[in-house]
């Protein structure tokens, strides 16, 4: 599969089958994390993956977007160092990353955000996170369960596809076509 149908095929996955992820395929993903870029090459984060059921239960509870990590295979939380703007940014490019990694494989996931405060504060003593490191996002990641669970419900508020290149590119100036 060529890179941009990989990316295009990309979907947020919920619904995730009993199917375990072997250990080079999930050692795959990690290194596809390993490798984003950062800023300066700093590459301010650290991984945890998260198997354990109990946990996962609880830190579904820790943010109101969160829920599917309770029915993942596994989590993977995006511990960060910093809260700058380039940190932010490495943090989307890594969770990006881990995403299309894990997608290559069959392997789906959902990004799930740690909010707020108080939620965030329970995720890190769960994961025994040091307090100069903060925990926004973590990813749910699982085989997906099926067709459905690749599909949008027909009653989804979101929108479908993507916008035009010609509505979306400009040229030189902003609003200006080819």
């Amino acid at each position: 599969m060529r890179e941009s149908e990989l990316i295009k095929s990309l979907r947020s996955v919920r619904l995730f089958s009993e199917r375990e992820i072997p250990d080079d395929v999930l050692l795959d993903i990690l290194d596809g994390g390993r490798w984003t870029g950062s800023a300066k090459n700093t590459q301010p984060w650290d991984l945890i993956v998260v198997k354990n059921r109990e946990s996962l239960a609880a830190l579904a509870k820790c943010g109101r977007y969160a829920g599917h990590l309770a029915t993942a295979t596994l989590a993977i939380a995006l511990v960060m160092r910093g809260n700058d703007v380039s940190t932010l940014m490495d943090e989307g490019r890594l969770m990006q990353n881990l995403m299309l990694a894990a997608w290559a494989h069959g392997v789906g996931s959902c990004i799930a955000s740690i909010y707020p405060a108080d939620n965030e504060q329970r995720a890190r003593e769960l994961l025994g996170i040091p307090q100069d490191r903060h925990l926004r996002t973590m990813l749910s990641v699982g085989y997906p369960a099926g067709p459905q669970a690749l599909r949008l419900p027909a009653n989804a508020p979101i929108p479908r596809g993507r916008r035009p290149m010609a509505d979306l590119v400009s040229w030189e100036r902003f609003g200006t076509g080819a």
